[in-house]
């Protein structure tokens, strides 16, 4: 059995929601931030008596988590550490934006173990930032980071969206020109999802959104323009650069064990998963919705094939002794001939273009 965890916290408040957000988040004032901070260092305590697992990975995930300011973030991380054993190499991850996490105290931070920090940029183009609702410019983008690199930490992600209004194969190189410039070890890209009760769907038609065929070029694109920049694809939305990939996330794509804490958060524990409903006072009064056994098959499959380096099928069959699927084989062989797939008679992985269309392909093979 695996004993190692990694810890997810959510911060659920923004400043503001932005138009593509589907996440819960909420805007609160100082008093809220307080109540809230006080109920999750509950939570942590009681989750800490509860398990024995060394915890080492802890990201703080969100909403905006920065908002909270540097004094209740240090009282959680000290809190965790008194609750849980972890690992004194523990990636501990912030994610911050860039108006909130420049007035953060990350020195003091870093005492306490923080030693990654992942910035939501978005864009590097200022016509982009003000259409996905982006309450900073690239100067705080700039001294936060800085900010961060004076107190020691090096580890610095940035988010990047495809799909973007208007967005062009100039402007998403300069926003990954951008990212390298500024030194960035970590780059998560992903394409824009047009998600139910967000403003962008609501509005869609006033919108001038690229089509399927052009995002599709858009993410070709980025693959390609951030490999010669020295960032690489390790997972359909995840390039870094070489030993920077984010320990944390890839702990959910390979099924190890990982504990949510906070409304909306998911967990993955001995084979069980269960989840925090939508809902601060569901938190508050410690519901917790079973979400039935995980770790089959399906889901190894599924997980595995979201990474670059793909599924083992030798170790999918000492994982899973009843896998000996000849129609699986076929299938993986029809779309390594498409150019979708690379197969060498063990490893099956996605190619750039095969992550475009890889849920209806998942959707058949599995």
């Amino acid at each position: 059995m695996n004993n190692s965890l990694g810890l997810y916290i959510h911060i659920p408040f923004c400043r503001s929601k932005c138009p593509y957000c589907d996440f819960f988040s909420m805007r609160s004032d100082k008093t809220g931030y307080e109540e809230y901070a006080d109920v999750l260092k509950e939570k942590i305590r009681l989750w800490g008596k509860k398990t024995n697992k060394i915890t080492d990975t802890v990201y703080f995930g969100g909403g905006t988590p920065s908002v909270l300011g540097t004094e209740l973030l240090s009282d959680i991380l000290s809190c965790i550490r008194n609750s849980f054993t972890v690992t004194d190499d523990a990636e501990i991850t912030l994610e911050a934006n860039p108006d909130s996490g420049k007035k953060l105290d990350f020195e003091r931070l870093r005492a306490l173990g923080l030693n990654r920090v992942s910035l939501g940029l978005q864009s590097a183009n200022e016509n982009e930032m003000k259409t996905l609702g982006r309450i900073h410019s690239l100067d705080d983008v700039k001294d936060t980071v800085s900010l961060i690199r004076k107190s020691g930490i090096d580890n610095i992600s940035l988010d990047l969206m495809m799909g973007i209004p208007d967005q062009t194969k100039e402007s998403l190189k300069n926003s990954i020109d951008f990212c390298a410039d500024i030194g960035a070890k970590h780059i998560s890209s992903y394409i824009l999802k047009l998600e139910e009760n967000t403003v962008f769907y609501n509005r869609r038609d006033k919108y001038s959104f690229p089509d399927e065929d052009e995002t599709a070029e858009l993410y070709l694109f980025a693959v390609d323009y951030l490999d010669k920049k020295g960032f690489k694809q390790y997972e359909i939305s995840n390039f870094s650069i070489e030993g920077f990939e984010s320990k944390h996330n890839t702990k959910y794509w390979k099924l190890d064990d990982y504990l949510g804490i906070g409304p909306a958060a998911h967990s993955f524990m001995d084979g069980k998963r269960f989840f925090y409903e939508r809902s601060l006072q569901s938190f508050k009064n410690d519901v917790i919705i079973d979400d039935g056994k995980g770790g089959s098959a399906e889901e190894y499959i599924m997980l595995r094939l979201r990474l670059k380096e793909g599924l083992s099928i030798n170790k999918c069959k000492e994982a899973f002794g009843d896998f000996s699927d000849k129609d699986f084989l076929k299938k993986i062989k029809k779309y390594s001939a498409l150019g979708l797939m690379d197969y060498d008679g063990d490893k099956v992985s996605f190619t750039p273009k095969g992550f475009l269309v890889s849920n209806s392909i998942l959707a058949e093979l599995i």
